[in-house]
């Protein structure tokens, strides 16, 4: 079946070789693809300062590019989450890689602030595209293995996110910083297409059966049983705070921590912007299990991320990087839990759907809170701003801590 007769959603040509992968290597193309394009996603972390003397933005324009690239996300995910049903996931995932590329190569020849956040808008189209794609094609490729499947979904996610900033930065001390990231990117994008282009697609899972394209690919609400609904909630809850401190790693943190550890080295500035991110993604490699398991893991968030808002005002790097690296084990394992399960809940026709839904919630966390820290900066400054988000950060995650701890104690 070709790219394009999976987009027209059409039977396959007879006579066209394709590449018929093993379930290791889809696994593998699955993860990569969401992988290289968090990685992109987030390269631009460590260049923000650059940006904004090459720009003159000011940290509010920082937050609202880094917004556009969210809210684009969120809109495609309630427009398209469901769209890898009906076209397939490889049509899906080659679609976002395509958007991927543009928004790249848009935002490395940006001169203004809209052009920025058209790059970062398209590059959310591209992750969006891709969130619900890759979760399902997982989830299909490890049926007995529910829960290795979530691990391999947010290990890819966290570590492409985490990867970015520290990437970034490396490739930053390149000539021409601000470009030349983005144009080796699109080099390894372009190298990840062409397997994709070649693999032998698996058949969509809700093929459109002599239906018009615009009624199966159209918007829906999201239909979640009943007894999915409690776990859809506590998973969007965690997730909407687990990326609201993502958002503030991603974009105001470059300046709040070269404060703390007063350098300012790109490369040094992006690992520690990525810290909380890479803990959370090397604990979806840990086997931890229990009943109150995801209460404590929220507790540490909780309190860690309190702990990373007080190091610049104690001027301390080492509780700076511990402060950083418990709270990303905490919500990496905390989120693996809720996440995984309620994709154990819900059926697998509406997998890609749900799922897509839970982003939603979960990517507004880096937009509407990162915007009001924005504004927050421009009347406080950036210590006062960041000392008071890390206080509400710490009280909402204690807060869900007591609610799951409360679920688990009925349980």
């Amino acid at each position: 079946m070709t790219v394009l007769s999976e987009l027209r959603m059409r039977p396959a040509t007879a006579g066209v070789r394709s590449w018929d992968a093993s379930t290791t290597a889809r696994l593998v193309l699955a993860g990569i693809v969401i992988f290289t394009l968090l990685v992109g996603a987030n390269l631009a972390t460590p260049l923000y300062p650059l940006l904004q003397a090459r720009l003159g933005m000011s940290p509010l324009d920082v937050t609202v590019a880094f917004a556009s690239y969210v809210l684009a996300l969120v809109v495609v995910l309630m427009v398209a989450g469901h769209w890898s049903d009906h076209i397939g996931r490889r049509a899906a995932l080659v679609l976002a890689v395509v958007m991927g590329l543009l928004g790249g190569i848009i935002f490395a020849n940006a001169d203004s602030l809209g052009m920025l956040s058209l790059g970062r808008a398209f590059q959310g189209v591209a992750v969006g595209l891709a969130t619900g794609a890759s979760s399902a094609a997982l989830r299909e490729l490890l049926p007995q293995r529910p829960d290795w499947a979530s691990r391999f979904t947010l290990l890819s996610s966290a570590g492409g996110v985490a990867a970015g900033p520290a990437i970034g930065g490396l490739l930053s001390l390149l000539p021409d910083p601000t470009r030349t990231p983005y144009y080796i990117h699109s080099g390894v994008l372009l190298a990840a297409l062409i397997p994709l282009w070649l693999l032998k697609a698996r058949p969509a899972i809700a093929p459109a059966a002599g239906k018009p394209a615009f009624k199966v690919l159209a918007p829906r609400k999201p239909a979640i049983s009943s007894h999915a609904r409690g776990a859809f909630w506590m998973a969007s809850a965690v997730g909407f705070l687990s990326f609201a401190v993502f958002g503030f790693c991603l974009s105001l943190a470059p300046g709040y921590f070269a404060t703390a550890v007063h350098a300012d080295s790109r490369p040094l500035i992006g690992l520690l912007a990525g810290v909380t991110l890479g803990a959370s993604a090397l604990s979806q490699l840990v086997g931890v299990r229990g009943r109150y398991l995801v209460p404590v893991a929220l507790a540490v968030l909780g309190i860690s991320i309190v702990l990373v808002g007080a190091a610049a005002a104690w001027s301390s790097p080492l509780l700076l990087v511990a402060a950083s690296v418990t709270a990303g084990a905490g919500q990496g394992v905390a989120f693996r839990q809720v996440f995984n399960d309620v994709a154990g809940k819900v059926e697998a026709a509406r997998h890609a759907q749900v799922i897509s839904t839970v982003y939603v919630i979960t990517y507004l966390g880096s937009a509407v809170p990162v915007i009001g820290l924005g504004l927050a900066v421009s009347a406080l400054g950036l210590q006062t701003a960041v000392v008071g988000f890390t206080v509400l950060c710490g009280v909402a995650a204690l807060a869900l801590a007591a609610a799951s701890l409360r679920g688990a104690l009925r349980a």
